[in-house]
């Protein structure tokens, strides 16, 4: 089998809350998705999505995503499709860094692999643990009463998860985590995200004032070393997510006793193949972990459902589903949230269909 085309299409992601707000007065309202269509000479298609969290969130952008995509994109013609391993060689070679880029070419493989073996692409990362996934739902940072009350809604929708945005004057977040603790339920898992925002003097500041409460820690400072040094005095649950984005540090982290959960999130590592690495390593060694990416759709979605569902269930901390939070719907057959939990396809690769109206005329198309 060979690939014979590469289309991408661009999709504005409104939310459905209007904005979404986090540390350091970052704030996006229209998320910018980029979506890839893989055809071979087979007939079989598939389908990927690559969609940064803005473009002062990580080292991507929307824009650079398409504009890795022209470059490499036509090196990829000819190639096997189904030779993820040969696949990812190739594109390394072709292209150095930006993950992000290589993500949705990677996942759209994986699709293309699944429907040619016949089977859901969570068969192919490792078989399908379980009969659901548990979500956690991102609250926005606010002020400490509407995001307290934002517990009560999203549970009403079934989560139990809820990761509170946070990274902000250390007495105003100390507010926000006791007015959001104050709501759980038994059961219940309270995430501080600070997405790097406090320093690591305030980061301090806020684990001592929260000493008393139930709550994870996570990703307290901009980097691995601030990060590690706070995690030696912090006596809460810790988790990294931005300062982790290959193997290596994943490794380094682990040996270092660093973190007590780690997110991984699909296009930082470059796809599902090397995702699927880390996730391995980390069952190996018993870390638990989120599985997710930085932003998407419909499609997004359906590649962070597969991973997580072919994660063995005591390692899978939570996932999330990011195609509820929007307005547009790309994708018919992806997975959609029920009680707080989803489930990946049962259909060959990833069990998408894209819509075309959503998708419009590609942006950029390579023969």
């Amino acid at each position: 089998m060979r690939i014979t085309d590469i289309q991408v299409y661009r999709v504005d992601l409104p939310l459905k809350e209007g904005q979404y707000n986090w540390s350091g007065g970052k704030s996006v309202s229209v998320f910018d998705s980029t979506i890839v269509r893989v055809g071979t000479d087979a007939g079989l298609v598939g389908y990927g999505e690559s969609c940064p969290l803005g473009p002062v969130y990580l080292a991507s952008h929307a824009g650079g995503v398409r504009a890795g995509l022209a470059e490499l994109a036509p090196h990829l013609i000819g190639a096997d499709p189904t030779q993820l391993g040969v696949l990812n060689q190739l594109m390394d070679a072709r292209l150095k860094g930006h993950p992000h880029v290589k993500s949705p070419l990677d996942v759209a493989c994986w699709d293309i692999s699944g429907q040619a073996a016949g089977v859901p692409v969570c068969s192919l990362l490792g078989g399908r643990f379980g009969a659901e996934v548990v979500l956690y739902r991102a609250i926005s940072k606010d002020s400490p009463e509407n995001m307290a009350a934002k517990v009560d809604g999203y549970r009403a929708e079934g989560y139990t998860r809820f990761q509170l945005k946070v990274g902000d004057d250390p007495d105003l977040d100390i507010e926000r985590i006791r007015a959001a603790a104050a709501r759980l339920r038994p059961g219940d898992r309270l995430v501080a995200d600070a997405n790097t925002g406090w320093l690591q003097h305030e980061a301090l500041r806020v684990i001592q004032g929260v000493r008393d409460i139930d709550v994870y820690i996570e990703q307290p400072c901009l980097s691995y070393e601030e990060c590690l040094a706070v995690r030696a005095h912090c006596h809460h649950p810790f988790v990294l997510d931005e300062v982790i984005n290959d193997t290596p540090t994943l490794l380094r982290a682990v040996s270092e006793r660093a973190m007590d959960v780690v997110n991984l999130k699909i296009s930082k590592f470059g796809g599902l193949t090397r995702t699927r690495l880390a996730r391995d390593l980390c069952v190996e060694l018993g870390v638990a972990m989120t599985i997710e990416d930085t932003w998407g759709g419909d499609i997004v979605t359906a590649a962070i459902a597969h991973l997580a569902h072919s994660t063995p269930e005591a390692l899978r901390f939570t996932s999330t589903d990011f195609n509820s939070y929007g307005t547009v719907s790309m994708a018919d057959g992806a997975p959609q949230r029920v009680n707080g939990r989803m489930a990946a396809a049962v259909i060959p690769g990833l069990g998408v269909r894209p819509r075309a109206e959503v998708l419009g005329p590609p942006v950029l198309s390579f023969h």
